[in-house]
């Protein structure tokens, strides 16, 4: 073997071997973490959970996510018990996982997702469930841009087995603007989301925790084109 051969299988091995030590030093980090006694939950206010879930929708938008609470120590720390920070009520649409747009980790948000973002009975009892059960301090309505479920309401078209049953959902919002112009699917993503958070306040759990300060609910439209999540109420 020449020389400079002899040279370059030596750089990669060593570099293998710099690769395996790190490997092994990143296992040890993980197994020392999961050995920690489970931290403590930290309870926010309404508004200092809407501040974190925005300041996550910011990382995202930037390109600089921090993935939180995505490691093994954070697995076995919520394994028993959940303290999520915050309730999403989103679109089912694949273009808007909560926990990927807000930059959030596991545990963190109680994620419940449905087609147009309406509230049915089921989901209302799972934000119920959250709010009452785990004390989560925010609620978040979150309609998205060009969604599906909207732009079939506005067209009334007709749809094959259940999925009709959400459209209808949306359709009271649609008769208010049936009579405008300009971009009617974008007035309805908006106004949609304002129904179903006034449809959620005719909840007896829902709006005993709105009164006492506990529970917060905020609107909000998310931009597929940039990433970027607006309060609109």
């Amino acid at each position: 073997m020449e020389r400079r051969d002899f040279l370059k299988w030596g750089a990669i091995g060593g570099f293998g071997l710099v690769v395996t030590a790190g490997d092994l030093l990143w296992q040890i980090e993980q197994v020392q973490a999961a050995e920690l006694p489970p931290k403590a939950p930290v309870s926010l206010d309404p508004d200092a959970a809407l501040q974190k879930l925005m300041a996550g929708n910011q990382r995202f938008v930037k390109h600089q996510p921090q993935y939180p609470d995505q490691t093994q120590a954070r697995l076995q720390e919520v394994a028993q018990a959940q303290h999520p920070f915050a309730t999403i009520l989103s679109c089912a649409d694949s273009r808007v996982p909560a926990e990927i747009i807000f930059d959030q980790g596991i545990g963190d948000i109680f994620d419940v997702r449905i087609a147009g973002n309406i509230a049915t009975p089921e989901a209302t009892g799972s934000i119920e469930y959250a709010a009452a059960l785990l004390n989560t301090p925010l609620l978040m309505v979150l309609g998205h841009e060009r969604c599906g479920a909207v732009t079939a309401a506005v067209q009334n078209e007709l749809l094959p087995g259940d999925i009709s049953t959400f459209v209808k959902a949306i359709k009271p919002v649609v008769q208010k603007f049936k009579d405008q112009s300009g971009d009617l699917v974008d007035k309805v993503v908006v106004a949609n989301v304002h129904y179903q958070i006034e449809r959620l306040k005719r909840s007896p759990l829902l709006s005993e925790r709105l009164q006492s300060g506990k529970l917060k609910i905020v609107g909000g439209r998310y931009d597929l084109d940039t990433g970027s999540v607006g309060i609109i109420t």
